[in-house]
């Protein structure tokens, strides 16, 4: 194996594990917040409420990000680019963006299986906890807000730390889209070297080094907001 394609282009690499952060953690966010607006939609009582969030959830968590990708830059991306008119104004620069189709894609993945864990952080909040801002008097959009998200929120996070991992697992489909991510700037200089095992050794040391990072941050996360629960 030849090492010096590491040395050589270490730039590339580190290029497009920025490009895979930035991404990832973008879509994440985005999919966070829209998972709390599913989620405790997913837990109302009104029917027109929560069969829309129940439907989000089921398509999104039911079929592989790959295909959904494929559908928003092969399907959505070109029926929206051949709409007459549309090259002549501002939202043409913002179609033909790759990276803009991905996040979609993935803020929308992310959002599913979130809300599904949100809403299990819900329905699992102690008694104890409605009972006392029901004595106080919250209503019951103070108690949502005060009381059943946030703890919804902290028990969730064994959960949506692996979701995080997922993420960036799944991440790897990206290059398909002619995005030039972590796993892209390896099957580049894969192609560049003829030479399959640096590259890809390379990356696999890289996402180690993320993923371990993102387990130790949520453990400390975890040990800060869960630890009174162990006690």
């Amino acid at each position: 194996m030849n090492w010096n394609i590491l040395w050589d282009n270490y730039d590339k690499l580190l290029a497009g594990a920025w490009t895979t952060l930035w991404m990832i953690t973008l879509s994440l966010l985005v999919g966070l917040l829209l998972a709390l607006v599913t989620a405790v939609m997913s837990t109302s009582k009104n029917g027109w409420l929560k069969w829309p969030a129940e439907i989000f959830s089921y398509i999104f968590r039911g079929t592989p990000m790959l295909i959904q990708l494929y559908i928003f830059y092969f399907g959505v991306r070109l029926f929206i680019g051949s709409i007459e008119g549309i090259e002549e104004t501002i939202w043409f620069t913002f179609i033909r963006m790759s990276w803009l189709w991905a996040v979609i894609a993935m803020t929308l993945n992310t959002a599913a299986y979130t809300c599904e864990i949100i809403r299990g952080g819900i329905q699992n909040t102690p008694g104890g906890e409605i009972e006392a801002a029901k004595a106080l008097g919250m209503s019951n959009a103070t108690m949502l807000r005060r009381i059943v998200l946030p703890s919804a929120m902290r028990r969730s996070l064994p959960a949506y730390g692996n979701e995080v991992i997922y993420m960036l697992h799944g991440s790897a489909v990206l290059s398909w889209v002619a995005v030039t991510d972590l796993t892209g700037a390896a099957l580049l200089l894969r192609d560049e070297y003829y030479d399959p095992y640096v590259p890809f050794i390379s990356v696999a040391a890289i996402y180690l080094v993320i993923t371990a990072t993102i387990v130790v941050f949520f453990k400390l996360l975890e040990k800060r907001y869960l630890s009174h629960l162990k006690r």
